[in-house]
């Protein structure tokens, strides 16, 4: 049964039979979420928790290039450029909201078809039932805009098998479906024209339907996602990126030799030195956090210092302001980039987002 379409622009909420399916409807801007959609997906969750109608709630993006491509970096640019004191509000709803997703109480179940990036894994991968595609293009690319992997991947790709998280965090590379399920981001590959047929398929559970019945229909619908390059490459991501320094993973690299370690040498030279330092410091603590809390707070403090340095802005102008795709890095190296301008990071100045929550 097709239930009534709710809109707020932005996010579009639906009802599929029993199914709750909230719309990400932003694809001239490949859905990118703002915090109005934070606060509308959030509501949309809470309600959905309450009603005993609900068997289960589907995340999926609207137009056909896909789920979403992240935050909305042009007004936290915007906004951190004016010293507006409001900029970090996006990240201090949006990072609770990726911890509700990951603790939430029904089946959650994220269609991560075509461009998945930044804020869009953060709310697919933090759920239970992680679907992708064959168009499934998946990233965290922050470390190009001088920025570093959020949205509490800090948690989640230490998890990943090996070194194959600080591969994904360093180069900030589009991965397949294939690549995503090996590294733990994803469950279940589909095919993106039975995604339709699959959330009916869905919304014909009964209300009660717990996780068991959500993933027979999933299963249902898997097919295999083929070869993953990062599994294929796995023993020689392995050997490189298990140091602690960026500077020591790059001759790593350069020793290694091959196709698959030059051109992941050649990403990781384009990145911000600072923004590289940074990232690879906060996977090594989120492999020994307590938590998903533990690195939502660590990361908040480091996104809130990252407004004040120069790098994430000449980083969003290359991108996506300029688009001349030629960002200049301050300091330019990695031997300018001292310890102590790491440890700015992690000073942990301004607040709390979870003051409740015990470590």
């Amino acid at each position: 049964m097709q239930g009534p379409t709710m809109s707020s622009d932005d996010v579009i909420l639906d009802r599929v039979g029993s199914a709750a399916v909230i719309r990400l409807n932003r694809p001239k801007a490949l859905n990118s979420i703002n915090l109005s959609m934070v606060r509308a997906i959030r509501a949309a969750l809470d309600d959905a928790a309450e009603d005993v109608s609900v068997s289960c709630v589907v995340l999926t993006g609207e137009g056909d290039r896909g789920l979403c491509a992240g935050g909305d970096i042009r007004v936290l640019f915007e906004m951190g450029k004016a010293d507006d004191t409001e900029a970090t509000r996006f990240w201090r709803e949006e990072f609770p909201l990726n911890y509700a997703i990951a603790h939430y109480l029904k089946p959650y179940v994220a269609l991560m078809d075509g461009i998945t990036m930044g804020g869009g894994v953060g709310l697919a991968s933090h759920g239970r039932h992680r679907l992708v595609t064959e168009r499934t293009r998946l990233a965290m690319p922050e470390t190009g805009i001088g920025y570093f992997p959020d949205v509490g991947t800090s948690w989640l790709l230490p998890k990943a098998p090996g070194e194959v998280g600080t591969w994904m965090g360093l180069t900030g590379l589009e991965v397949t479906a294939a690549d995503a399920i090996f590294a733990g981001l994803a469950d279940l590959s589909v095919p993106s024209d039975e995604l339709p047929k699959l959330v009916q398929a869905l919304g014909a559970l009964a209300a009660d339907a717990d996780d068991a019945a959500v993933e027979a229909v999933l299963q249902s619908f898997a097919v295999s996602p083929g070869e993953s390059e990062l599994q294929r490459n796995h023993a020689v991501i392995d050997r490189c990126f298990a140091h602690d320094n960026v500077e020591d993973i790059l001759a790593a690299l350069d020793a290694e030799g091959g196709e698959f370690a030059g051109r992941t040498r050649e990403a990781i030279l384009k990145r911000s030195p600072t923004s590289l330092k940074l990232t690879l410091r906060l996977l090594r603590a989120g492999r020994d956090s307590s938590g998903l809390v533990e690195c939502l707070e660590r990361e908040f403090a480091a996104g809130v210092e990252i407004l004040r340095h120069h790098d994430f802005y000449e980083g969003v102008r290359a991108a996506i302001i300029d688009k001349d795709r030629d960002p200049k890095w301050s300091p330019a190296s990695l031997q300018e980039v001292g310890r102590e301008a790491i440890e700015l990071y992690f000073a942990g100045r301004h607040g709390t987002l979870f003051p409740d929550h015990r470590l």
